[in-house]
């Protein structure tokens, strides 16, 4: 076949697709869509705001971490060892999304390595799971200097990835551990006290907030009220899986 007519051919095809598409969602129930593995992949957003909305399968992790790699979206790139992305189970039913690494974190590349993460552990394991079972990231991939709060436009920067994240993982529960994360999943500004123990939903997901791990390093009297909110998530998950 000529290359003129081949690509002629492309273009034609390209294009019925592209009406096949818009009559789907206009309700003709009869088109045929591709498969989603035919799809294309959905372009990562930057801090500058989202794309617009296109028909496309979900990101894999390991393609959205690929993409990932070498980010330079905010200045936190300019100080960081490694780009903490996450770790756990892709198909977890529970996902535990925390603030921002720290020292440790850094140092070694995985999330909640450090004092905050060991007591993360010990509560994963009053709840009989552990890390291989639960898929556990941050809103912030790199830490911030001296562990300090993350700025505004340090989670705008991080945000479309966190979102992408939970859309490749498809989550049954979400727990959002400390302020940052409750407030930047429930896009609100409540104190993480008034939002602890309550359950929300991230777009359909049960989100439960609690305490950051760190916090209760703290304030070891909080440890009761956030068993409470995990004993919660514990007999929702069970609930689910009879």
């Amino acid at each position: 076949m000529p290359d003129k007519l081949y690509h002629e051919c492309r273009e034609l095809i390209s294009q019925g697709r592209v009406i096949l598409e818009d009559l789907s969602e206009w309700g003709f129930d009869t088109v045929q869509t591709p498969a989603d593995d035919e799809l294309p992949i959905c372009p990562v957003p930057t801090a500058a705001g989202l794309p617009a909305p296109v028909e496309c399968r979900p990101e894999s992790l390991d393609e959205l971490e690929a993409r990932l790699n070498g980010c330079v979206l905010c200045p936190l790139c300019e100080q960081r060892k490694n780009i903490i992305f996450g770790a756990g189970n892709p198909q977890a039913d529970l996902v535990l999304v925390g603030e921002a690494p720290g020292r440790e974190e850094d140092i070694q590349g995985y999330p909640f390595v450090g004092e905050a993460g060991r007591l993360l552990d010990r509560i994963l394991f009053a709840m009989k799971l552990n890390r291989q079972d639960v898929y556990i990231c941050n809103v912030i991939k790199c830490r911030p200097p001296s562990n300090r709060d993350p700025q505004p436009d340090e989670i705008a920067a991080c945000e479309p990835f966190l979102k992408l994240q939970l859309a490749a993982i498809r989550p049954r529960m979400i727990v959002a551990l400390g302020r940052f994360a409750a407030q930047t999943l429930l896009q609100c500004k409540d104190p993480i006290g008034r939002l602890r123990g309550h359950w929300r939903e991230y777009q359909g997901i049960p989100l439960m907030p609690t305490f950051h791990p760190a916090y209760l390093l703290r304030n070891p009297a909080a440890k009761r009220e956030v068993w409470g909110d995990m004993k919660q998530v514990l007999q929702r998950l069970n609930r689910d899986h009879q």
